[in-house]
């Protein structure tokens, strides 16, 4: 590798950086890091500190996990690539389908379709809900609803369904056909109340207005983030989610889980639909099914869905969508190899018990600092949102959220900002003195943000 000064000096000049302008970056460039180890990564100037974005939600086992590391290297010497399209197919990809099964049973879910990551995880989850009611005679069934404040990764498909318009003015015009609810948020939402019971009831009430005014027989599926993470990590009320299977049930609309973030205990949990109780008719996955160390996700299929499929004998059932990497040798050998870590050891829980600690921690911080208008999360998913004036709920300046994010990695942690957001997804591996630095290095940042 080039020495440091080369590596400074060209820093954000030659690429463009994904959710971000290419002018900021340049004008003030990255940082750089340049090896990782445990939870704590470290950076060109050889600063280690501990990382509690986990990657990008996804490094959930940490950087040192070694049974995954080992299993890239001896899939690399035994079959690097070969396609999984129509006539061929990898030893371990049959395998690990065989464990999905077995690992998602308790949500329904028996079949299995291998992307390269979210994004496509989460496109392949809304063709296969359109193709799903083609074969079933339904060809008008091609809507969808989503949540505003959800995030449905940057395909044309999912930047539709996504429902934050940071993520979709730039390209529109978009996917027609798409329609938003609110999001189940207790502290900004248009129902003038904070009780979750309520904003669920209500947001119901419009589902069900929605389907009425579009037509039933012309939506194809509602997709949700059982945790809402990009969004600010928005926690919906227990009723939420029961209520939207049931609504969708009663219409024959099918329910698409969006656990790319959830999906293997994030949320202290095993998934994010299992959570609440529910069971959804397709979930895209990806993220930490490799632990971030393969490009690699797949779309969990309900019983219900793959009967219809398998069942025709026509054209209409036959799949053409798929990517040159899908079901790619080296990323199934990584998940399968992931999930014997992750079952072994039991990061769900581990999640749940650093998660409740944690949202103590950030509860102390709120009463401490007038810059936290909110806090939330659920396992080790976690958000603060800052304000300038917590009565008129008024977000916080970028300038605010940039030395909150200085001052606790000089502080040795490296956080997320995202709008006025602070958030928080460390690997599910942490323990209880590192909450406690996330929480103390928080702590010097909202001092020298606020001024205190």
């Amino acid at each position: 590798m080039r020495e440091t000064n080369f590596l400074i000096e060209n820093n954000a000049r030659y690429l463009w950086h994904p959710m971000a302008h290419p002018a900021e970056m340049q004008a003030h460039p990255p940082r750089i890091v340049n090896a990782a180890e445990g939870v704590e990564i470290v950076d060109v100037h050889g600063k280690k500190v501990l990382d509690a974005v986990g990657g990008l939600w996804n490094v959930n086992l940490g950087y040192s996990c070694g049974p995954v590391k080992k299993a890239i290297r001896d899939q690399l010497d035994e079959l690097p690539y070969y396609s999984t399209f129509r006539g061929t197919t990898n030893s371990p990809l049959i395998e690990l389908s065989y464990e999905l099964a077995e690992w998602f049973k308790e949500d329904g879910l028996t079949r299995s379709f291998y992307t390269s990551g979210g994004s496509d995880s989460v496109e392949t989850c809304l063709r296969l809900a359109r193709q799903y009611h083609k074969i079933n005679g339904q060809p008008e069934r091609t809507k969808f609803i989503a949540l505003k404040k959800g995030y449905h990764g940057t395909h044309f498909g999912g930047a539709s369904v996504n429902g934050n318009q940071n993520f979709r003015r730039n390209y529109e015009p978009l996917l027609p056909g798409v329609f938003h609810l609110p999001a189940p948020w207790t502290y900004r939402n248009p129902f003038g109340t904070s009780d979750g019971a309520e904003i669920a009831a209500a947001i119901g009430r419009l589902f069900e207005e929605e389907i009425a005014f579009q037509g039933a027989d012309t939506i194809a599926a509602l997709i949700v983030e059982p945790v809402l993470g990009a969004g600010g990590v928005i926690v919906p009320h227990a009723t939420f989610l029961p209520l939207m299977r049931e609504i969708c049930d009663r219409h024959g609309i099918l329910l698409i889980a969006d656990e790319v973030i959830t999906a293997f205990g994030r949320t202290g949990a095993w998934t994010g639909s299992r959570l609440w109780g529910v069971k959804p008719d397709l979930m895209s996955t990806a993220k930490a099914i490799t632990n971030g160390y393969f490009p690699f996700g797949a779309v969990m299929i309900s019983e219900k869905v793959a009967e219809v499929f398998e069942s025709n004998r026509n054209a209409v059932g036959t799949i053409g969508h798929g990517y040159t990497y899908s079901g790619h040798p080296v990323g199934a050998a990584a998940a399968l190899a992931m999930l014997k870590e992750t079952k072994r050891l039991n990061v769900a829980a581990n999640a749940a018990a650093r998660g409740e600690e944690l949202l103590r921690g950030l509860d102390n911080l709120e009463n401490k600092h007038e810059l936290v208008g909110d806090v939330r999360g659920k396992g080790l998913m976690c958000a603060l949102e800052l304000v300038s004036n917590r009565e008129k709920k008024t977000p916080a300046g970028k300038e605010v959220l940039q030395k909150v994010q200085d001052v606790a990695y000089d502080a040795g942690v490296l956080v997320r900002t995202s709008g006025p957001n602070v958030i928080l997804s460390p690997p599910l591996v942490i323990t209880a003195q590192d909450v406690g630095r996330i929480v103390d290095a928080l702590d010097a940042g909202l001092a020298a943000a606020g001024g205190r």
